[in-house]
């Protein structure tokens, strides 16, 4: 694993051993942050459930402003830290140890991008897009990676794109019009 574009380009990251964790591929990385292409730029982004924190590192690398790493294993909050060593400890950067859900109910507004990579199958998605709901600007918006697309109304958002990279599935939200 390593990051593909922008200032820390093609560094290394620590990954988690065995298969218990599914991080965001590459190719999966890649082609998110192709599409969203300059709206990274100088923008609050929430990696809610960062796992190794790939995806938050690269919108560092690609110019985000400030990141929030959110991840609720301890295990995950090591390799987070330890891979922000590798790209020098920034100081834009926040790191959470807790529940995705409580925290985005907590910073309502706050974040112009919203990244959720819960694990797979979970039974409480639409909770967790709603408290996303939250936490976006009024222009914001939020990725949703999962299996399958999302299909279900989230009251107040919409649907705008849904793309596929392989085994994931990423569905973007914006707040309705």
């Amino acid at each position: 694993m390593r990051v593909i574009a922008g200032l820390y380009k093609g560094r290394k990251l620590a990954e988690f051993k065995g298969f218990d964790v599914r991080p965001t591929s590459d190719m999966a990385r890649e082609s998110l942050f192709n599409v969203l292409n300059f709206r990274v730029q100088d923008s609050v982004f929430l990696d809610a459930f960062s796992g190794t924190g790939a995806v938050g590192i690269e919108a560092l690398s690609r110019g985000a402003r400030k990141v929030v790493f959110n991840d609720y294993s301890k295990e995950s909050i090591k390799i987070i830290k330890e891979n922000l060593a590798k790209i020098s400890n920034p100081s834009n950067v926040e790191i959470k140890n807790g529940d995705a859900i409580n925290l985005m109910k907590v910073r309502k507004g706050e974040f112009d991008i919203v990244f959720l990579d819960p694990p797979y199958n979970s039974s409480n998605v639409k909770e967790i897009l709603e408290s996303a709901r939250e936490s976006i600007k009024e222009d914001g918006i939020i990725i949703f990676e999962d299996q399958k697309p999302y299909l279900d109304e989230i009251y107040g958002l919409e649907i705008y794109d849904q793309r596929r990279y392989g085994k994931a599935y990423f569905s973007f939200f914006r707040r309705k019009q």
